[in-house]
């Protein structure tokens, strides 16, 4: 439960963070496509070869995820773990838990097109969770934990580069305006939720550059795959109102710290200046060619580039962890007094 590692950022002296908990998608899921029925995984090879001992635990990424460096950097623990890792012990349950599952979105349409878990279910997860704690520490302790601690929430991407622009299926329904109108309200129905389960500080990511994801480039950035403009501007439609309505709920919400955290601007400024942050590559990822390769397709046959900190990119979709490290640090000197 303890953490050997000496936190980055020094808390006041009356202020404790005890643990991290996870909600959302890929990003932050720390393994638990790995106990259900679906192809968005990647406990193989080459996924983890960063990760101690080389060991894919079905992180989507080549090492460290935002939780275990913000965990880290709090002076928490190493390591998040996934709910529904068979492996998770009693002692893991005070510092807290990802229930986040890659594939998912804010739209309940997301999270059934790949089989996966969706925000919902996650919620049923975390209320299973809290009864776990409760029997295990009490009902006071417990309470303490939850509101203290930090429950990060990270979706959207997948709503948008999978369910709107590549596979379609809501484009027929919805303008993007009137789209990001039903995925800020199923997220500020969410974060609702969470304040009521005990939540406090809630941190709410917005939706990266997603034109400019490698995979993206190679759907629609044309022949010489740039940005994709179209899924840029998508994405900021969604961050201005998704920001305003995070807003409004701290106003509504007593005691709450609900932040809208602006990851759009640092990643496109880390992909359009990569050799500012000591980056050389940052239109492909590592896996194979880099323009296509994720999950299923970035296996043991793909190979890899020779040195993976000279990519912002892991596969096709995910950050490696050398960018994660450069954004998380961004985040945590810019956000972090706003949970205090």
């Amino acid at each position: 439960m303890s953490c050997s590692c000496e936190g980055a950022i020094k808390l006041p002296p009356n202020v404790t963070i005890p643990g991290i908990f996870a909600f959302g998608d890929s990003i932050v899921d720390q393994g638990n496509n790995n106990a259900i029925k679906t192809l968005v995984k990647c406990n193989f090879p080459p996924y983890g070869k960063d990760f101690e001992g080389g060991i894919p635990t079905g992180r989507f990424g080549n090492g460290k995820t935002p939780p275990d460096l913000i965990a880290a950097e709090l002076g928490i623990k190493e390591l998040i773990p996934a709910y529904l890792d068979p492996n998770l012990k009693a002692q893991d349950l005070p510092t807290g838990v990802s229930f986040a599952s890659g594939g998912c979105g804010y739209d309940p349409q997301t999270s059934q097109l790949v089989s996966v878990t969706s925000l919902s279910s996650q919620l049923d997860q975390f209320k299973e969770y809290i009864k776990k704690l409760k029997g295990a520490i009490g009902e006071e302790s417990a309470n303490k934990i939850l509101s203290n601690s930090i429950h990060m929430v990270v979706a959207g991407s997948d709503d948008l580069a999978n369910t709107y622009f590549t596979i379609g299926i809501r484009r027929e329904q919805y303008d993007i305006s009137s789209y990001a109108d039903l995925m800020v309200s199923s997220a500020s129905t969410f974060i609702q939720e969470l304040y009521q389960l005990g939540a406090r500080r809630i941190p709410v990511f917005g939706i990266p550059p997603i034109g400019c994801l490698p995979s993206q480039r190679t759907l629609a950035g044309g022949s010489i795959r740039v940005c994709a403009e179209q899924y840029n501007q998508a994405a900021q439609i969604v961050n201005s109102k998704l920001s305003a309505a995070i807003d409004s709920l701290t106003q509504t919400l007593p005691q709450s710290r609900v932040v809208y955290i602006d990851i759009y601007n640092p990643l496109l400024d880390l992909i359009q200046h990569p050799q500012n942050y000591g980056f050389e590559v940052s239109d492909r990822g590592c896996c194979g060619t880099g323009n296509f390769e994720v999950v299923i397709l970035c296996n043991k046959y793909s190979g890899t580039c020779p040195d993976d900190s000279k990519y912002i990119f892991w596969d096709s979709y995910h950050p490696t962890e050398k960018a994660y490290k450069v954004l998380i640090d961004q985040i945590l000197q810019k956000y972090i007094n706003k949970f205090l």
